[in-house]
């Protein structure tokens, strides 16, 4: 979040940059490629140009070893005349590394390798490569390296040309490569000489840069791909548009991946955002999925290649059905990671095996959250948790942005405006409801703050260039950061979370990590210099994307703490990297109020999703701006199906809560809000899911049509899990939408109960009281009817089951409960269970493993209440229940037992146990 000028009281330089870029995005603020040396450098190089060649291949502690070292010494460049190791390694799933660093033994400077995000048990599912064959490819006149990798795949390290590649392995086909167009280029660190100037100038800022240039760039092709996705954030569509080649014109700079405080951002802009993951996937109806990921945490510059952009100069045979790219990092290492799916879950369940799966929220986070900057003191806070409850809408968790703070320093309350905090957050606990406040990481430089003293006194703060704690500008005026790189630093802020350290939180009490990219106003791109030193003299050039990570880290860890390992932690956080999904959610920042930002926020979340970071959600209403009243009204209506679902707003707008627009908007955001604690069964089912496997919640249409063309490129519409198709409404006083229903299988209009048919698109007329959202033939899908305030108070409300029939007459679902909260799942305390209708009969059935879930640990005394039977043949009038032997009838019923909708076909009152084995016979 940003605020206006006028709230900040700084020195008067301070205070014009920030009158100038307080409003609106400032593109001369922000570096371009052209303006970004190393960027410039590996655009200029043409393909062919890499001189290197692999030899001394070798086998050497379960990996295969090469030297690269160049066909020809160039005299003008002999720093970079030094060999280089290559280091290839294969893991179980279809998942190849290749490292790739300077060999020198005695470095003055160590080039930076990321830690803490490869998950250990990643790294001991390691193949231990016993031998290479030799192979001639292409007609080389020297021999390749080829190794297994999975069954039907070889890795091959290709001699002279350097090359590296994953193929399949019965008919040699490429499936995902490294340097095929020759771009390949690593700049060795080298002795600075008289003459050589190293500084970089931007702005008023200037960087040191003591160790001279030390970029890297190389080129990756993905073969029998029609499109590349993911390396989040971004605010464009999915499909990843070319930025270089022939009749290139929408965007010309690369996909920027450097964190950043940008607001009010434009949609439709390559620039990078708040967090960064450099992570690819590909797809393409030839051959499916492949995904490629750099484990590098500099500012990296990604170039999606167009068709023809190196006809002149081609290394490769045309190809309609290969993406190349080209990746260009500031400094660090290479340490790349190949993943050959064939499917794409199969390349997020590969990629989540090396970064980590996502956590497990609870219950309440998967719930509506209410947030704005700022409410303004308790009374506040109880008059809008009673008008919530006034409105009969629900809503689970009430945010407090900075105002709460005494003075902007975090772990503190204003006393003034927040007397009894402890109080507060009990009375919302009594409703099952929770509450989050702000905690950023810069730390006021004010002698009386007991989080500053500390950190001065033990030295824990990123210093600058000399050698000096860093201090920047951001909210409380003067500020440092903490060096969170450092793990007994982690450690320290892990434990400020504690209820004795942190005074007036409470158990209810969660957490919200705002402007962790780092923002520093004051800084270079509103960011931290890039000299800047960090713990064990690792610049902030070599670690910037990794910061917020740290961040999140941390206060998760601080939470996890706080609670003695018991309880799942709930950290909103700004700013990520890969592997962030494992503590906690992300939000896509600071939007704007306007239609196109709604429309963008889908492909911003899916793009997250295929990455990882499958919970994260959009602004409702967007944060800056004051929406009208029927886009506020459409947000609801989508954003009760994103992941993580808050409605937030800047101090300068007007105040949005729903039931400020009259009585029959407020029937419409509280119908929105309603829908979400629905399918919270659902949903939480799902969250299950990505824990499990990484399979994200919110997916691309091609996820679960993977051979569909009309699929790829559609971001206007996703699916929530394998049952849920949802579309916004994007312009205003819209009367229908074009719709785009993949497979064969018809849809169930979840309003209507209407059939629409797969495999067309169809001019779908729409209301204002809902948005296109359909059921997929052949899926069950559980539902809680009752609302409540509150998830918590769901509880144990009954369950209804929407069964839509395919045209086998059959369906499937699962359905998945634990506690809610605890960590106790992971030892069995769960119900897991599986629908399945064929024949006319309905079977629950235990999902789980029989040595994972252990039944007297963990139960559930809920009931069926409703069944739902969309697509079911006609004439059926009643069903037998077994254990039993109970008919019921089938009798014509409400699809929603609140609110407008079709009649349906019903099984009312089956009061069978979810947790129980049963069945249910249509006679």
């Amino acid at each position: 979040m940003r605020a206006p000028a006028r709230a900040l009281v700084f020195p008067l330089v301070v205070l014009l940059v920030l009158v100038t870029s307080a409003y609106s995005w400032k593109k001369e603020e922000f570096r371009d490629c052209n303006q970004t040396p190393f960027c410039k450098r590996a655009r200029s190089r043409k393909p062919g140009s890499c001189n290197l060649r692999a030899t001394d291949v070798s086998i050497s502690d379960g990996d295969l070893i090469a030297k690269l070292v160049p066909k020809e010494e160039n005299p003008e460049q002999l720093h970079n005349n030094k060999p280089l190791v290559l280091t290839l390694s294969v893991y179980q799933d279809g998942v190849m590394r290749v490292k790739i660093d300077e060999d020198d033994q005695n470095p003055k400077k160590k080039r930076f390798q990321v830690p803490d995000v490869i998950e250990e048990d990643f790294l001991n599912t390691k193949l231990w490569l016993t031998r290479v064959k030799e192979e001639q490819i292409d007609g080389d006149s020297s021999f390749s390296s080829v190794v297994y990798l999975s069954d039907g795949y070889e890795g091959v390290l290709r001699h002279d040309p350097f090359e590296i590649f994953a193929r399949e392995s019965k008919n040699g086909k490429r499936v995902l490569s490294i340097n095929s167009n020759g771009l390949f280029d690593f700049e060795q660190l080298r002795e600075k000489k008289e003459g050589d100037d190293w500084e970089e100038r931007f702005r008023s800022h200037t960087d040191t840069r003591p160790y001279g240039p030390q970029s890297i760039s190389f080129d990756v092709s993905f073969y029998g791909a029609d499109f590349v996705y993911g390396i989040p954030q971004h605010a464009t569509s999915l499909a990843l548009k070319p930025t270089r080649g022939p009749n290139v014109e929408e965007y010309s700079e690369p996909y920027r991946l450097f964190n950043l405080d940008v607001f009010e951002y434009l949609h439709e802009s390559p620039f990078g955002l708040y967090g960064s993951i450099p992570f690819m996937i590909s797809h393409g109806k030839a051959r499916g999925s492949s995904g490629f990921f750099w484990l590098n945490a500099a500012e990296m510059q990604i170039d999606v290649l167009g068709s023809d952009w190196n006809s002149n100069d081609s290394m490769l045979p045309l190809n309609n059905h290969r993406v190349d790219t080209l990746w260009m990092s500031e400094a660090g290492v290479v340490d790349t990671f190949f993943f050959i799916g064939p499917g794409p879950k199969d390349v997020v369940r590969q990629y989540t095996s090396v970064t980590g799966r996502p956590s497990m929220p609870q219950l309440f986070a998967t719930a509506y959250h209410q947030c704005r900057w700022n409410y303004r003191d308790e009374e506040d806070v109880y008059n809008v948790d009673s008008k919530f409850d006034e409105h009969d809408i629900p809503y689970d968790v009430l945010w407090l942005d900075i105002e709460h703070t005494d003075g902007k320093k975090y772990f503190t309350w204003d006393r003034v405006l927040f007397p009894n905090p402890e109080e507060m957050q009990k009375k919302l606990a009594a409703k099952g409801r929770h509450m989050v406040t702000i905690v950023d990481p810069h730390i006021k430089r004010d002698e009386s703050y007991h989080i500053h003293k500390e950190a001065l006194e033990k030295g824990y703060y990123v210093k600058d260039a000399t050698g000096k704690d860093y201090d920047g500008w951001c909210w409380p005026g003067a500020s440092s950061y903490t060096d969170l790189l450092n793990p007994e630093i982690r450690s320290w802020w892990s434990d400020k979370f504690s209820l004795d350290s942190y005074v007036g939180s409470t158990k209810y009490l969660y957490i919200w990590n705002d402007m962790n990219e780092p923002s520093v106003f004051n800084g270079p791109e509103v960011t931290m210099p890039r000299d800047a030193l960090h713990h064990g003299g690792v610049e902030h050039r070599e670690l910037h994307n990794l910061y917020g990570y740290y961040f999140h880290m941390a206060t998760s860890n601080g939470l996890l703490k706080r609670g003695d390992g018991k309880d799942r932690p709930f950290v909103l956080a700004r700013a990520f990297f890969a592997g962030s999904q494992r503590y906690g959610a992300i939000w896509t920042g600071d939007n704007t109020a306007e239609w196109e930002q709604l429309r963008v926020s889908v492909p911003m979340v899916l793009s997250l999703s295929i990455s990882g970071i499958v919970f994260s959600g959009a602004d409702v209403g967007g944060f800056f701006g004051n929406p009208e009243t029927e886009l506020l009204v459409r947000w609801y209506q989508l954003g009760a199906y994103y992941p993580f679902f808050r409605g937030h707003a800047h101090h300068d707008t007007k105040r949005r809560e729903p039931w400020l627009f009259g009585e029959k908007n407020t029937r419409l955001m509280r119908e929105a809000i309603h829908v979400r604690y629905m399918y919270l069964p659902y949903f939480y089912t799902l969250f299950r899911e990505a824990n499990s496997t990484g399979t994200p919640v919110a997916r691309p249409l091609w996820m679960e049509f993977p051979g569909d063309e009309n699929t790829f490129s559609n971001d206007e519409a996703f699916m929530v899990g394998n049952g849920l198709l949802v579309q916004g409404v994007y312009t205003e006083r819209a009367k229908h939408v074009s719709v785009y229903l993949p497979g064969e299988e018809s849809w169930y209009d979840l309003r209507s109960a209407s059939a629409y048919k797969g495999g067309h698109t169809h001019k779908y007329e729409v209301s204002e009281d809902t948005i296109p959202s359909f059921q997929r033939a052949g899926t069950i899908i559980p539902r809680k009817d009752r609302l409540r305030r509150s998830s918590t108070q769901m509880e144990n409300d009954p369950y209804t089951l929407v069964i839509a029939l395919n045209s086998s007459q059959a369906a499937e679902g699962e359905l998945y409960i634990d506690d809610g909260k605890s960590f106790e799942f992971k030892h069995g305390a769960f119900v897991h269970r599986r629908f399945a209708f064929s024949s006319g009969k309905l079977i629950s059935s235990n999902a789980a493993a029989p040595s994972t879930a252990e039944s007297n640990l963990f139960s559930s005394e809920c009931t069926v209440e409703r069944i739902i039977l969309l697509g079911l043949t006609p004439g059926a009038k009643t069903a037998l229940i077994e254990p039993g032997n109970k008919k019921v009838e089938i009798e014509l019923g409400p699809i929603f037992i609140e609110g407008n909708g079709g009649s349906v076909l019903t099984i009312r009152k089956p009061n069978v146990r979810i947790a129980d084995d049963w069945s249910i016979q249509i006679l």
